[in-house]
């Protein structure tokens, strides 16, 4: 068995929900944002942008043994939210229950998506 941490959760969540088709990324969480703006002068001289798992919260439930984990999803318009938002949530799933029984510590996983935007595939004012 191998001690699975939330850094794991966040890989393997954010993998699954980006491949998911209409998902135009993952909205960063207010804390990664404010963190983003402390550092913005690190980026200027070529650290990276803020990494796909900032969109993923994930920590363990604290009344009984699994996790849970928030995804914060931007979709592309022209895929209906509801249907994407299923997709999500299944995929993040699987992904993360896939990736705790690999280690020896199947778990329950709860999953909710949140869509914070929806954005057009074309640039505006073409």
């Amino acid at each position: 068995m191998t001690l699975i941490t939330a850094v794991d959760i966040h890989h393997a969540a954010a993998r699954a929900a980006l491949a998911v088709p209409g998902v135009a990324g993952l909205q960063p969480s207010l804390g990664h944002r404010l963190a983003d703006a402390a550092v913005h002068a690190q980026q200027t001289v070529g650290i990276p942008a803020t990494p796909p798992e900032a969109g993923i919260r994930a920590e363990r439930t604290p009344e009984a043994p699994g996790w849970h984990v928030e995804v914060r999803c931007i979709l592309h318009e022209e895929r209906r939210v509801l249907d994407a938002a299923r997709e999500v949530r299944e995929q993040v799933r699987s992904a993360v229950t896939a990736h705790l029984d690999r280690h020896g510590t199947p778990e329950p996983v709860t999953i909710l998506v949140t869509v914070t935007q929806t954005m057009s595939r074309t640039p505006q004012g073409s």
